[in-house]
């Protein structure tokens, strides 16, 4: 199994074999292209977004500056927007759905390491999925942390840390983020 395949399946990997040190670079390639094409040329960033994402629906909005550490690893939901200053470390898969709505300076990471001071220093890691599910809002500043998954139509206060499962249909706030309310959806 490459290195690659063990990141993508939460194993344990090696953050600077080759192949994904080489995707780290097209992705960041990418993303200083992005950058440079004016927010007007919106078909044109599309399609560098397109190249850099697993798939895409095809109405969606992304703010610069935009960051993430590979790109393929993203799965970006139909009508989906963020606002400036996102930044997702996908080593594992990210899935935003439909109609999402992320704040300036939202943060989703999947990466983590060993808890274990010896192992963490060797610099294996290891990565979760993060899914966000369809109609969420999610608070500027907020922090999506690593295996995390966001049930639809839900809101996250600004400056959430959100380090367990939230369900549908809820208002959580807070670090860590707890639910604080029920949300009626008519």
């Amino acid at each position: 199994m490459t290195e690659k395949e063990k990141m993508i399946k939460g194993l344990p990997y090696d953050p600077y074999d080759k192949e994904l040190v080489t995707g780290r670079r097209n992705a960041h390639r990418l993303l200083r292209e992005i950058a440079g094409i004016p927010e007007d040329k919106e078909r044109q960033r599309k399609h560098f977004f397109k190249e850099l994402f697993a798939e895409t629906g095809s109405k969606f909005f992304i703010e610069n500056p935009f960051i993430c550490d590979y790109g393929f690893n993203i799965h970006w939901g139909e009508n989906a927007y963020a606002n400036f200053g996102c930044i997702i470390l996908d080593a594992a898969p990210v899935y935003i759905g439909k109609n999402v709505m992320l704040a300036p300076s939202v943060k989703i990471f999947t990466a983590t390491h060993p808890l274990e001071y010896k192992e963490r220093n060797s610099g294996i890691e290891f990565a979760k999925s993060v899914r966000i599910g369809d109609n969420v809002w999610i608070g500027g500043g907020a922090i999506i942390n690593p295996g995390v998954t966001i049930g639809e139509n839900s809101v996250i206060g600004s400056g959430g840390v959100v380090v367990k499962d939230i369900p549908e249909n809820v208002v959580a706030v807070g670090n860590p983020c707890k639910v604080l309310k029920s949300i009626e959806n008519h």
